[in-house]
């Protein structure tokens, strides 16, 4: 069996799937037993401290390279995960004495086992990590003193020595607590510490993991997103076939106002354009040039010709808008089906550090794609197919995107820009 720590690595470098699943398979019942008996035999609470330990698991993989045994990590983590989880579900839904109470069963249960299964978990951390990973060997996974000895770096007689003084500061804990058993101490932890885990749940914690490790929530968040806007471009469509005439005269209104809006922004542009040049003539004309002022005239340059670029891109935009308008008053004659909705453009603001990186891990970038070309299979993917004749481009380095396409696509790919920029 290949050791947890090369397993790791081997996840750590080439995120592997199938070395994943074998890291979650020898593990996965302990973890769940632990959850089990902290969220009081709720086997859905149970499966949520799973996937929350390994997801865990996979995010931090390259800072646990160290662990050679992850037994004692996987253990600490579902202990604590499962005590957040339960806090949860009481503090939010007023359950605390369903917790609190023993569980039900038409069985009678073992009585030593019943007494100690609420405070087994409590009482293991309250072990030094040592005779803990001692424990959890021998009686939790049932390992020979072989095993445990060639886990631990011991012989098998220290190793049985080790693992006896830590049964007694286990026993001495639960005496102090009041906690006796009439049968053998290690038999009953030995015999119910470890439940087999629902079929197929390391399959599945497995696959869930690494994606929400990968993704965080925008995952789920994209899946909703997608679904919400189907719906709506579904009732938009609906509704647009009953109300062509209106649209159209509402269409010719928007694009007036779009006009104006992109005249003022040209405006502007030229304004900052020739604010910019000025600035860069008086630095021009300074003789010797500090290396801080060096570094602010190329940081000017490349501002002024970011702002030439958006300049032309936004004349274009201005024009191709006039020929759209010109063509909406000429068609209005014309029937509903044969009118086509009209293109507008938008700038959105977005914060290229965490915008790209998101999206790098939602859509890897092919070879040679621009990160303009990467967003448009981004957008594809998610709903939003761009035609020949709409547009996008990215301007890194002042965090704008401007894009010319419907006004329902525009509101859409909105949503989508938010979801991106806020997921961290």
């Amino acid at each position: 069996m290949t050791p947890d720590s090369e397993l790791l690595r081997q996840f750590a470098k080439t995120n592997s799937q199938d070395a994943f699943a074998e890291l979650v398979k020898p593990h996965v019942n302990l973890v769940y037993s632990v959850a089990l008996r902290k969220t009081n035999s709720d086997e859905h609470l149970a499966k949520d401290v799973a996937q929350t330990v390994f997801t865990d698991l996979a995010r931090k993989a390259g800072s646990l390279l160290c662990w050679e045994k992850l037994s004692g990590w996987l253990y600490t983590s579902a202990h604590f995960v499962a005590a957040k989880i339960v806090r949860g579900e009481n503090r939010h839904r007023d359950r605390e004495e369903k917790f609190m109470r023993e569980p039900t069963s038409e069985t009678a249960p073992d009585t030593d086992w019943e007494k100690i299964r609420p405070a087994l978990d409590d009482a293991m951390h309250e072990l030094k990590e040592s005779d803990r990973e001692a424990i959890l060997l021998r009686y939790f996974e049932n390992r020979q003193f072989v095993e445990v000895g060639a886990k631990l770096g011991l012989n098998e007689n220290a190793t049985r020595m080790r693992v006896e003084r830590a049964l007694e500061k286990l026993r001495a804990i639960f005496a102090k607590h009041g906690i006796t058993t009439a049968t053998a101490f290690a038999s009953v932890i030995s015999a119910n510490a470890i439940q087999i885990a629902p079929a197929n749940l390391a399959a599945t914690l497995t696959t869930a993991s690494i994606v929400t490790a990968g993704t965080g929530t925008f995952t789920l968040l994209k899946i909703m997103t997608a679904t919400k806007l189907k719906l709506a471009l579904s009732a938009i469509v609906v509704a647009g076939t009953a109300t062509a005439f209106v649209y159209q005269q509402q269409t010719q209104n928007k694009l007036r106002a779009k006009n104006e809006s992109l005249q003022q922004q040209l405006a502007q542009l030229q304004t900052d354009n020739e604010n910019f040049s000025n600035r860069l003539a008086e630095i021009g004309e300074a003789k010797k040039l500090s290396d801080e002022q060096f570094g602010e005239l190329l940081k000017l340059r490349g501002e002024v010709g970011v702002l030439r670029q958006q300049t032309n891109e936004l004349g274009k935009l201005r024009e191709e808008n006039h020929q759209l308008y010109a063509s909406a008053v000429k068609n209005e004659k014309d029937s509903p089906k044969n009118i086509s909705p009209p293109l507008f453009s938008r700038t959105f603001k977005i914060e290229p550090a965490t915008f790209f990186q998101n999206l790098k891990q939602s859509i890897p970038a092919h070879d040679g794609e621009t990160p303009s070309e990467t967003f448009v299979r981004f957008l594809k993917q998610n709903g939003v197919e761009l035609n020949p004749s709409e547009s996008l481009f990215v301007n890194e380095a002042n965090g704008m995107l401007f894009v010319r396409t419907s006004e329902t696509n525009l509101d859409t790919i909105e949503q989508i820009i938010e979801v991106v920029n806020s997921n961290q």
